[in-house]
């Protein structure tokens, strides 16, 4: 989508802003609603559509800002995005879906997605060190994604068939069509309310004089974080918290495989020394903070522990500010 208007004044901007959230989160209410009922039909773990249809589609804005920013000669705010994003959805989203609702999160269920984090992260941090994100570094992100959706799908599927009984003879509850309508519709309207807001938030930012990597780490990050924040909240006002954890990983990873990896493969750019120093090895940590809460007895990501990511994310805004 192309903008032919620039919000050239505060009051301007922010309506463009709060607009853009107010049709956010309805299509995060369409998108959950639709996936629960794909989860029926198909008879899939909601943990499993969180890590696709709900990840996947939520991450929708960081692709196409990511590209637009990377075509438009702006990497600064493209990479801003997509580590900022990342960080956002464990400090900001996760964080305040534990202070709603304490989060299941077993070991046994996370661990296949925290190491593909935690090993791309890895990778990533080997290119900031060169300063540079080349083209086969984004053809290889790209192809990880693939073989981890397929083995996600086949091994998460499998698990959640087995377990289910023998009731093929009923109806399902919904029919494609108005399952095709709320996904759909749910996409688009995130689409359109997170490229508002955006603008409304980046054209506000720089009439306060903010650089371009502070803007993409902060406004931009957050705006295309909003999408997660809203299917995470109509998810726990629907119990289901495993769409959440789900949400937050897939998210993360198609940030980084395929929203990073196409654009490397269209655009190879340059990484900033402080991707290096500071913001891709802060984005590690956070990942790293999920692990003592599902290796802990109860497995649980309560409200203390949302409170700790939410302080700590606060903390990470002031020290880029």
């Amino acid at each position: 989508m192309q903008h032919v208007v620039n919000f050239s004044s505060p009051a301007l901007a922010g309506t463009a802003l709060l607009g853009g959230l107010t049709i956010l989160i309805l299509g995060g209410e369409m998108l959950i609603s639709g996936a629960i009922k794909i989860a029926a039909r198909l008879r899939m773990s909601s943990f499993l559509i969180g890590l696709t249809v709900v990840a996947f589609g939520t991450s929708l804005p960081e692709l196409f800002v990511s590209l637009r920013a990377a075509w438009r000669g702006h990497p600064d705010i493209m990479l801003g995005n997509i580590v900022g994003s990342n960080i956002a959805n464990i400090g900001l989203v996760l964080a305040i879906a534990a202070l709603l609702y304490p989060l299941t999160v077993r070991f046994k269920d996370l661990a296949r997605e925290l190491y593909l984090l935690l090993t791309v992260s890895l990778l990533l941090l080997i290119a900031a060190w060169f300063g540079y994100f080349p083209r086969p570094l984004g053809i290889l992100f790209v192809a990880l994604l693939i073989i981890y959706t397929i083995r996600a799908c086949r091994i998460e599927g499998a698990k959640h068939k087995s377990q289910l009984p023998a009731i093929e003879e009923q109806p399902p509850a919904a029919g494609f069509t108005r399952i095709t309508l709320l996904c759909g519709g749910g996409l688009l309207c995130m689409w359109f309310g997170s490229d508002y807001f955006i603008k409304g938030a980046v054209d506000l930012a720089r009439l306060f004089g903010l650089p371009e990597m502070v803007i993409g780490l902060t406004m931009a990050a957050v705006g295309t974080s909003l999408p997660e924040l809203a299917s995470s909240i109509s998810a726990i006002r629907r119990r289901e918290g495993d769409i959440v954890v789900g949400n937050i990983l897939g998210s993360n990873l198609f940030n980084l495989l395929m929203v990073m990896g196409c654009t490397g493969i269209i655009i190879p750019f340059k990484l900033p020394a402080s991707a290096l120093q500071r913001d891709i090895p802060i984005m590690t940590a956070f990942v790293l903070l999920l692990l003592p809460a599902s290796l802990w007895r109860q497995q649980k990501l309560g409200r203390a522990y949302g409170a700790l990511l939410l302080i700590l994310y606060i903390g990470y805004i002031f020290l880029i500010a």
